[in-house]
């Protein structure tokens, strides 16, 4: 066992959607997704999850969603063995509010972090409604962060909140899926809108070492200016992708693969 002196990777990964696209189908990805977690809480100082961990999250009063008992308990066993986990709220688990913190002790972020980690500073968010364009989202992000309009969700059955949580949910990754990929076609990553969003940021914030991102599901390592990288994590649905920092070089991998991006 690794001691905690010897601790020293950080790890981020993003874009896991558990809940689809059946149980069965779901369940082979947390089952993979947990085997993840395992080998790298030998060497982890912090683990970051960049958000959207499933693909629809609402916690009521005194319910939250059924399932994912393998990964709520190893994210729990790790935190208890003083590891610490964070999470960067995506769009899929906007309406995750204090059950990660009082139940698993993972610490919950709402919008972009600046972090120093070995002397380097980190640019930390899910990436959703970041950079130009996509107002209509925008636009929604805003109803779903209302207060008012949680509590009305609230009050509808979970059976039928979540039943009608993951039918907007796949509707609407659907509709970006497809027209994403049109945008993406080019491939040519300086018309990302993360992209876009990181050179400005930069404007602001020159000092920065990376700018770390999720909600694209495109696995990108690349270089802003000859100090600055751009890492957009991928995903867990077809990438199984991750970015580990070991105090000196940060690497985008492939959970099984040796080689990064």
């Amino acid at each position: 066992m690794t001691s905690p002196g010897e601790r020293k990777n950080i790890y981020f990964a993003s874009d896991f959607h558990f809940g689809i696209p059946d149980h069965a189908g779901s369940l082979v990805r947390e089952k993979l997704f947990v085997k993840w977690l395992d080998e790298v809480k030998k060497d982890a100082s912090h683990i970051y999850l960049m958000g959207d961990i499933f693909d629809f999250w609402f916690e009521y009063k005194t319910v939250v969603p059924k399932g994912f008992v393998r990964l709520l308990g190893k994210l729990a066993e790790i935190t208890d063995a003083g590891i610490p986990i964070s999470l960067f709220r995506g769009n899929h688990d906007v309406w995750a509010f204090n059950y990660f913190e009082k139940e698993l002790n993972i610490k919950l972020y709402r919008k972009p972090e600046i972090m120093e980690f070995s002397g380097k500073k980190f640019y930390l968010a899910h990436g959703d409604g970041l950079g130009p364009g996509d107002r209509g989202y925008k636009f929604l992000k805003k109803v779903f962060a209302c207060r008012f309009n949680q509590w009305l969700f609230r009050w509808l059955h979970p059976d039928m909140g979540a039943r009608m949580g993951l039918y907007f949910s796949k509707k609407s990754r659907l509709a970006n899926i497809a027209r994403e990929g049109k945008k993406d076609s080019s491939n040519n990553i300086k018309d990302e809108m993360l992209y876009k969003y990181g050179e400005d940021i930069l404007k602001q914030h020159p000092d920065l070492d990376y700018l770390i991102f999720g909600h694209r599901h495109l696995p990108v390592q690349v270089d802003l200016n000859d100090k600055t990288q751009l890492i957009i994590l991928g995903d867990w649905i077809t990438n199984f992708t991750y970015a580990v920092f070991d105090g000196e070089e940060l690497r985008l991998l492939q959970f099984g693969r040796e080689a990064g991006y």
